[in-house]
Parts: C-alpha cells; structure tokens; sequence
C-alpha cells in the first residue's frame, strides 16, 4: 500500500509539472463581436500575435463598441479584461474617468490619422467615417446632404443603431449635433419618420439593409469596399453629404487589471504595426491607422473621401452623451 500511494504521488506530480510546462501565459481582450467572427479580423490577428508571444490569446465578445465601456464599468476592478479594443474617439474622456485604464506608453510614432491624434491612454487601430449607405438599384436620387435626408419626411427609409449601445449609433448622434447644434431635437424629430428601426448593434442593421428590407443604412464610407472587393459588386454606395462626416477613430486601451500582464504593453505595440495593420482593411473594412507591409486593395480608391472631417471634444461628449441621448430618446417617442 505504501508504495502503490508513493508510485500515485509521484505520477501525480509528475503530470502536475507536465501541465505547469505546458501552460502559456494568457492575454485576454474584449472587443465586440463583429471583430471576433470568423470573417473578422480577430482569428488572423490572435494567429499572428500568438506567433510572436508564445502566449493565448483570448478574445471575449461583446454586442458592439458602445457596450464594452459599460460591461467594464459594471465589472470594475472584478474584470477579466487585460485590453478593451472597440472604443472609439467618442468615448476616450468617459473611459479616462472610469479609472479603469492606465497610460498606455505605446510607441505611436507608426500612427497617422488624417485629423491627428494625441492620447496618454489609448492606442487607434482604424478609422472611417460615418456615412449612410444607399442601395442603387433601388434608389435613384438619394438625399446629398445630412438636411436633405433630415427634411424629406415622405422619402424612403432608413435603419439606425441606438445610441446608447453601439458606437455607429453613438456616431450618428454626434453627427446630428455637430451639424444641427441646439436645433438637434427638432431634426430628429424630422428624421424618425423616415427611421425603420432602430437596431442595437450594426451587424443586425447592416444585415436587415443587404437583406433589401430597407434601401439605406447608417455605416460607414468604407463598407462599400466590402462589396467592391469580396462580391464584385458596386451596387452599395457611400453618399458623399454637403456638411461632412463624422470621424471615429477605433482604439484599444489596457485596464489597470491588465497592467499586471506584460503580455498587455507587448500586443499595444504589435497593434500599430504589419501583423495587426495588414489584418484590418479588408476584415474590419476600416482604414489602418498604423503600418502597414503593402499598399491597399484598389477597390478603396473608388470609396468617397470626405471633404470636411466633423468631430467633437470627447470632454464635451462625456458632459452631454446622456441629455443628448435624452434629446433622441424625446423625439422619437413623439
């Protein structure tokens, strides 16, 4: 008996040293879930990070950008994340406040942003412009300004994200604003009238637009690269509006939690650079905001560029997001 226990203590320790040997280190990300499906861009970047780190990476999913600020929040200290990577130029001054995150010491010097960009917290990965999509075999004549789509109460339809749960939603609010400042209110009042649906996130948007329940779309001016691109297809256009488009701009940030992790501050770094950048266009359908090994697919050369960038104080925002927010939630019950 003394030395069947002895011969199961030691295969016990044994197999314990084995799996100590096995482990890697881990690094666990949150980000929405566009990102993290099979055709995002989440399965090439953990392949290409893993291949450098000898770690795992995790990704954990949330509904879309604007959301993954508020999971932290409700988390707090508790969270498993090491990197949040989804918020946006709207939400930089409310994450700083939340004291959730830490400065980032990232190497920026790969980043290039056609509005400049200036964080101690939080590193960009992509950017675009929010743009309604159209489809053109079913529209002739889309509006060609924010006014146009806002004042034509009879025109066709249109499907929005909520403001309060996805960073396009949010986008669009700010848009409104920055274009119709006091007077924001009365225009949504106008607009929801032409309003579909308002979904949470973009993916159910998007899909309800390319499912041809509805001939425009909130998204973005790269989305119809998707098209041009994978299908071949320029049957979904960007409509170019008289007084701009809002900027996002799409960052990462690491949590205090993650601060711990050395892993954190090595992924901030591959994040600017080839391994991360090269992933993005055509998965994310977004435009790097760091480096890359290659030009772009010549299919983003027909997408429209914005001739006047519409962007707001992320400060300005962290005061207002809920009265704004309140404005939208007024009008559309009317």
């Amino acid at each position: 008996m003394r030395l069947l226990s002895l011969f199961l203590a030691s295969s016990f320790l044994v197999a314990g040293f084995s799996q100590a040997a096995n482990a890697k280190d881990q690094l666990t990300i949150y980000t929405y879930d566009s990102f993290t499906a099979d055709w995002g861009p989440g399965p090439q970047v953990k392949k290409n990070f893993e291949e450098i780190c000898d770690c795992e990476l995790n990704w954990v999913a949330a509904a879309d950008g604007a959301g993954l600020l508020n999971r932290l929040k409700l988390e707090g200290k508790n969270t498993q994340a090491d990197i949040v990577l989804g918020l946006d130029n709207n939400l930089l001054a409310e994450a700083r406040d939340s004291k959730l995150f830490v400065k980032s010491n990232a190497d920026l010097s790969n980043i290039k942003l056609p509005e400049g960009f200036s964080d101690e917290y939080f590193v960009p990965y992509d950017y675009s412009y929010f743009a309604v999509i159209y489809d053109s075999e079913k529209m002739k004549n889309p509006p060609r300004s924010l006014q146009e789509l806002v004042d034509d109460v009879d025109g066709e339809k249109i499907v929005l994200q909520d403001p309060r749960t996805s960073t396009p939603g949010l986008g669009m609010l700010l848009w409104m604003k920055a274009v119709y400042g006091e007077n924001a209110e009365k225009a949504w009042e106008k607009l929801n009238k032409r309003v579909l649906t308002v979904t949470p996130g973009w993916s159910e948007s998007y899909g309800l637009f390319t499912k041809g329940e509805v001939p425009m779309v909130l998204s973005y001016t790269t989305s119809p690269a998707y098209h041009i691109i994978a299908e071949g297809s320029e049957r979904y256009k960007a409509i170019p509006f008289d007084e701009g488009h809002y900027l996002q701009v799409e960052v990462a940030g690491v949590t205090t939690k993650g601060s711990e992790n050395p892993l954190s501050a090595k992924f901030m770094d591959f994040m600017t650079g080839p391994g991360f950048q090269d992933v993005i266009p055509e998965t994310n359908w977004m435009l790097p905001a760091g480096k890359t090994s290659k030009p772009l697919n010549a299919g983003f050369d027909k997408l429209i560029t914005p001739e006047k960038a519409l962007i707001l104080p992320s400060e300005e925002i962290a005061r207002n997001r809920k009265l704004w927010t309140d404005e939208w939630l007024s009008a559309a019950s009317q």
